[in-house]
C-alpha cells in the first residue's frame, strides 16, 4: 500500500526532517526511504508541503518496528552499556557514519552500530572511528553496522565531493570553515591549499569564483585522485592544479601567492618559516592547530612571532574555536595577514 511522503536529495535530508518534526508532518510510525541520490520522508494525510520543500510522492514505506527516538542513545539497550557513557556525537559522510567509541562501551559498539543505522535518515554503514593515521593521514575504521565500503560522496555547501574516509583524509565538521575562507578570497587572488586531502577548501574557493588560480597539495595520491574526480563536478573547477607532493619540497623558491591554507592541525606550526615566504605582502595565511584551552593566548604569540621571524612582520586578524577536540583542547582557526613589503 502506498502512503504519502516528501522526496527531497540527500544533502536536505537533515534539515527536512527537522522542518517535517517542527511542523508535525513527519509519520514515526514508517522507516525515512532511500532512494538513490534522494531520501523520501513519510509524512501524515493531508499534510500540506511547500513545493521548495520538496516533492510530494505516493510510494510504499516500511512499518518502523519502534518509536522514532530523538536521540540515537535511546535506541541502545540500557542493558548493553550505561546511556551517560555512550558516544554524545558523531559524523555523517554522505550515507556513512563515523563514530569515535570510549573504551567504557567498546564491548557495545555493536548496539550503537545498529542504533546508528536506524537512526541517521539514508544511513548505509557506520563506523568506529580509531583516528587518523601516518604521513598520508589515512583513518582507520572498522564496521559496526550496515554493509559497503567507505567511498562515498558527501554534499556540502551546495557541492558534490568524493570521499573514501579510509583512503583519504575529509572531515565534515570544517564545513563553515570552507565557506568562511572561500568568502574571504578577493578576486583575483592565487591560493595554495597545502596538505589538502580530497580538496573541500579548494572545490569551495573554485565555486566562489573569484580566485585566478588555486594549487591544491597533498602528498597522498589517492587524496588527489579523488580531488581530480570532484572537480569535473565543480563550476570553476578547472582553475584547480592538483599536485601531489609534500609540503618541504613544494614550497621552496614558490611565488608568494595572497592566500595559503594550512590544515595540518597535529603538526603544522613546524612548517610556519616555509609557509611564512609562501605568503604575499597584504596576503593571508589560514592556519589550522589543536591549542589546549590554558594556551590559546600563548600559541597565538608564538604564531605571530614564528611568521614574523621567518618573512617580516605579521599580524593576527582573528582566532576562533572550530570545535572542541578533547575536554580540554579545541580545534582553532588563526587567520594572520602578511604586512606590506
Amino acid at each position: 500500500m502506498s502512503d504519502r511522503g516528501v522526496r527531497v536529495p540527500r544533502h536536505r535530508g537533515e534539515a527536512t526532517r527537522r522542518w517535517l518534526v517542527a511542523e508535525g508532518l513527519l509519520r514515526t510510525d514508517l522507516v525515512i526511504r532511500s532512494d538513490g541520490e534522494a531520501l523520501v520522508f513519510p509524512v501524515v494525510a493531508g499534510a500540506v508541503v511547500p513545493p521548495d520543500r520538496g516533492e510530494v510522492v505516493e510510494v510504499e514505506f516500511a512499518a518502523r518496528a519502534a518509536p522514532e527516538a530523538s536521540d540515537y542513545r535511546d535506541l541502545v539497550p540500557p542493558d548493553v552499556a550505561p546511556r551517560d557513557e555512550l558516544p554524545r556525537s558523531f559524523d555523517v559522510v554522505g550515507d556513512v557514519v563515523l563514530v569515535r567509541i570510549p573504551p567504557s562501551v567498546a564491548g557495545a559498539a555493536s548496539a550503537i552500530g545498529a542504533a546508528l543505522l536506524d537512526f541517521v535518515p539514508g544511513a548505509r554503514i557506520v563506523g568506529w572511528d580509531r583516528g587518523v593515521h601516518g604521513p598520508d593521514r589515512r583513518r582507520t575504521i572498522e564496521r559496526i553496522a550496515g554493509a559497503g565500503g567507505w567511498a562515498t560522496v558527501h554534499h556540502e555547501n551546495h557541492l558534490a565531493i568524493e570521499v573514501d574516509l579510509e583512503r583519504a583524509y575529509f572531515s565534515p565538521r570544517l564545513a563553515r570553515e570552507h565557506a568562511r575562507v572561500a568568502g574571504d578570497v578577493a578576486a583575483g587572488d592565487r591560493v595554495y591549499d597545502l596538505c589538502c586531502g580530497v580538496g573541500p577548501f579548494s572545490l569551495q574557493i573554485a565555486h566562489a569564483g573569484r580566485a585566478r588560480s588555486i594549487t591544491a597539495v597533498d602528498a597522498n595520491p589517492d587524496a588527489i585522485a579523488l580531488l581530480e574526480r570532484s572537480r569535473t563536478r565543480v563550476d570553476g573547477g578547472e582553475r584547480i592544479v592538483a599536485v601531489r607532493d609534500r609540503i618541504e619540497s613544494f614550497l621552496p623558491d614558490r611565488e608568494p601567492v595572497e592566500r595559503v591554507i594550512l590544515n595540518l592541525p597535529h603538526e603544522g606550526i613546524k612548517y610556519a618559516p616555509s609557509v611564512a615566504r609562501a605568503v604575499a605582502p597584504g596576503g593571508r595565511f589560514y592556519h589550522y592547530e589543536i591549542v589546549p584551552r590554558a594556551e590559546l593566548n600563548g600559541r597565538a604569540e608564538a604564531l605571530v612571532h614564528a611568521l614574523s621571524t621567518a618573512a617580516g612582520p605579521f599580524r593576527l586578524l582573528d582566532a576562533h574555536t572550530v570545535h572542541p577536540y578533547s575536554p580540554d583542547a579545541d580545534l582553532t582557526a588563526f587567520v594572520l595577514e602578511r604586512g606590506p613589503a
